[in-house]
């Protein structure tokens, strides 16, 4: 029995460290937008905005449709009401008038009434405004599709740079390693000093310590990807190290998103400004109403409840004459807001357009920055080596080998800086060209 625990352990022990072992899936930055698509909660918001646009559309469209109304009521009188009744209905004098208290104590009423718009400006205005208003809240959900794509895309590729600057640094890591042992291999030869050897390990340690501080940035970029993509963050991931450049037609500027909402916010305003305008003519209605009233009486000499019934068809008009100017202000106000959705239009117009601008020349720069730093990657590695080498036959010093070293480094991170300028760039670039979608 103590055996089998024994195994039971040990096979439990090799599982947890099988599953320690297990590698991260890597997701792509397609499979990461999509994903995103469908799970991202500022985008299920706005697509719940978006159905709620379409319902209010349909809200207000139905205030065209006929409108039914039934009402009853039951009174019981404990006291009879008063009529005031003139004498000289009764052969009395004239100019001569006299309270009477007459009825029955049980009056029970029921009304049906029909009211249907035959034209009502308010209400046209109304589905305007709301049909325009839908489209509105359709663009700013693409505008939050874009928003997302560019959060996934950045968060991704900062997560794809972070991502090779560690693999450089456990290259790095690597040679120093190796560095170290030949120094100290020198220095039990009495060839080197034990300050070379120090100068050695304390940049190996600096290399080390900077490992660890981008694995915790590489796990927190994670982290935040996994939580606007919206996956469970428990759930391991990985990115793609290789950074793929997209080679593609370079896009004209085009009506960009902000744009287009800016033209619709216009639209509406207009919208608006047409209905308090239009609120000042007058609107019809046909109404129609049936009903009936019971009187009834319990006691001597004979109880009774009778009903009589009535109706009546006609037209009702509404006529606004004067409401303290209210709508003449609420014109001007509308006026003013609508000038300044000119002016915002134009300014998002123009901002558009310098941002093509700026987003294409970074663009090239950083292309062409990318193309130097990866020959004088290659030109610095050479180097290195090649100091390695002379070190070893006498014909160079530690510190032409550290001077080599720090060139190396600062040729990556040069050659990174502009990886991140080039995609930061691209996604601009189809921000500006209404492209970043397509």
């Amino acid at each position: 029995m103590l055996v089998n625990t024994h195994k039971q352990f040990f096979f439990t022990l090799l599982f947890f460290l099988w599953l320690g072992n297990v590698k991260a899936q890597e997701w792509s930055l397609l499979q990461s937008l999509d994903t995103a698509m469908q799970h991202n909660r500022a985008l299920l918001i706005a697509q719940n905005l978006s159905n709620a646009a379409v319902l209010k559309n349909q809200e207000a469209k139905s205030q065209l449709l006929p409108k039914v109304m039934a009402s009853a009521d039951y009174k019981y009188f404990t006291q009879l009401p008063y009529q005031i009744l003139p004498q000289e209905a009764f052969g009395g004098p004239s100019g001569v008038y006299r309270a009477i208290q007459f009825g029955v104590p049980h009056t029970i009423m029921g009304n049906l009434n029909l009211r249907i718009p035959i034209y009502d400006p308010q209400i046209i205005a109304g589905i305007q405004v709301s049909e325009s208003y839908q489209q509105l809240i359709d663009l700013q959900r693409v505008k939050t599709e874009e928003q997302v794509y560019l959060e996934v895309s950045n968060l991704y590729f900062n997560a794809q740079i972070v991502k090779n600057k560690l693999a450089f640094l456990q290259a790095n890591q690597v040679n120093g390693e190796k560095l170290e042992r030949n120094f100290r291999l020198l220095f039990e030869q009495k060839l080197a000093s034990r300050t070379d050897v120090d100068k050695v390990v304390l940049q190996n340690q600096q290399v080390a310590f900077q490992i660890i501080q981008l694995e915790g940035q590489y796990q927190t970029i994670l982290q935040q990807l996994k939580l606007v993509i919206g996956l469970p963050l428990q759930e391991e991931m990985d990115v793609v190290t290789e950074v793929q450049f997209e080679k593609s037609e370079l896009p004209d500027a085009g009506l960009t998103s902000d744009l287009r909402i800016q033209e619709l916010r216009e639209k509406v305003l207009a919208e608006e400004l047409k209905g308090l305008k239009k609120s000042r003519i007058p609107s019809l209605n046909l109404v129609a109403n049936y009903g009936t009233t019971g009187f009834g009486y319990r006691g001597a000499p004979e109880s009774f409840l009778d009903f009589y019934s009535q109706s009546f068809i006609g037209a009702q008009v509404s006529f606004p004459i004067f409401n303290g100017t209210i709508t003449s202000k609420k014109i001007r106000q509308k006026e003013l807001e609508l000038e300044n959705a000119a002016l915002q239009k134009s300014l998002v117009s123009d901002q558009a357009h310098v941002q093509y601008q700026a987003a294409l020349f970074q663009q090239n720069t950083a292309k062409k920055q990318i193309e130097t730093t990866q020959a004088q990657i290659e030109l610095a590695a050479s180097i290195y080596d090649k100091s390695i080498l002379l070190q070893q036959e006498g014909l160079a010093t530690l510190t032409d080998i550290l001077l080599a070293d720090q060139s190396l480094r600062a040729t990556q991170q040069s050659y990174l800086d502009a990886m991140v300028d080039y995609l930061k760039a691209t996604l601009e670039l189809k921000k500006s060209s209404a492209t970043l979608l397509n």
